[in-house]
């Protein structure tokens, strides 16, 4: 069985098993999820602060982040609801994976099909979900990158997802200053 440590933004250190993960982090996943809806709300309510436009604020991650993402486009209120999502390598804890909102946000997926994780299959049943609910979504899945691929050249494809990614952002509209 795999053995990795586990080091969450509340600086707890766990030596778990995979089978275990779920288990084991369960407790703070609520905690993760509520810091991202706060986030976004604190965003949204300080945009002209920040001289932007509070109707095209998104949220993004990788790896567990990437599940506090995604928690956020299913778990929001109208003052959390992110205006996009893009989620990498991520896996949402089947406790935490509830319906696609009617007006669930936009969203970006990716994923390698080696990840050592698994993740590409959760990310694959977003997606599916998303087309079911009838949301927009992007989903791109790599052969290679591995969990983690993030800015790490590999010389892959998964390389370019910085591109692809700010391809769908202009497509949608959410890098045009004119907006």
């Amino acid at each position: 069985m795999h053995k990795f440590l586990l080091i969450s933004q509340y600086r707890k250190y766990i030596l778990i098993s995979k089978g275990d993960l779920e288990e084991k982090t369960k407790p703070v996943i609520p905690l993760a999820i509520n810091d991202g809806k706060e986030a976004l709300k604190y965003v949204k309510a300080h945009a002209a602060e920040y001289a932007i436009s509070p109707s095209r604020i998104g949220i993004i991650g990788f790896s567990a982040g990437a599940a506090v993402s995604e928690a956020t486009a299913i778990y929001y209120t109208p003052e959390t609801r992110p205006d996009f999502v893009a989620s990498f390598y991520g896996a949402l804890p089947s406790a935490f994976d509830g319906p696609v909102p009617a007006e669930a946000p936009p969203m970006f997926l990716a994923a390698a099909s080696d990840d050592q994780f698994g993740a590409h299959t959760s990310t694959v049943a977003l997606y599916s979900k998303w087309i079911a609910a009838k949301r927009p979504v992007e989903l791109h899945v790599y052969a290679k990158g591995g969990h983690g691929f993030g800015m790490r050249k590999q010389n892959l494809p998964a390389d370019n997802w910085t591109e692809r990614f700010t391809d769908w952002l202009t497509m949608n509209g959410w890098l045009d200053k004119k907006k």
